[in-house]
């Protein structure tokens, strides 16, 4: 799978978005989420961390750097924003969280080339105007989902994740 775009119309669906590809996600996995401030990263990784099982709400680490959930599968969520230089990024420690997590980076796409390639990477966008007859109303709350898997463990669950998503699309 060379990658799928999704179109969601509201927070929910976003999280919806997010809830479909944490129903595949293993312990090990990183998902690096990117888009503009407002995109709806958040959204979705709380879309993910309900389908990891994270009971407690989840919120932007922003101020906090990285944010630890228990839930059927751990889940780190970790926002690198306000990171300045690529060794504070390597001083958060993320490989010694160890292979029982599902890390989940906003802001991804700033440090990715810091980051193991075997990952899932997630570009939403804000779309200004969406021209749809059923959809009325602000649209501001569309917004263009791109998932892209990288390496070879992602190409081995290309029928996991194509599954999942069209379930949604």
């Amino acid at each position: 799978m060379s990658g799928l775009s999704v179109v969601t119309r509201s927070a929910e669906e976003t999280r919806g978005v997010g809830r479909a590809l944490g129903s595949v996600l293993a312990t090990g996995d990183l998902v690096l989420l990117a888009g503009d401030l407002g995109a709806g990263k958040t959204q979705l990784a709380k879309g993910i961390a309900d389908a990891l099982g994270v009971a407690e709400p989840v919120v932007s680490p922003t101020f906090t750097l990285a944010r630890e959930y228990a839930g059927r599968v751990r889940m780190l969520h970790v926002d690198v924003y306000r990171l300045d230089r690529a060794q504070e990024l390597l001083d958060l420690g993320l490989e010694e969280e160890g292979d029982d997590v599902v890390t989940v980076i906003e802001w991804g796409d700033v440090a990715a080339a810091h980051l193991p390639h075997e990952r899932l990477e997630v570009r939403l966008e804000r779309l200004a105007s969406v021209h749809d007859a059923r959809a009325e109303g602000d649209d501001d709350d569309h917004r263009l989902v791109t998932i892209t898997p990288r390496g070879p463990a992602w190409s081995a669950r290309d029928a996991d994740l194509d599954r999942v998503l069209h379930g949604i699309v």
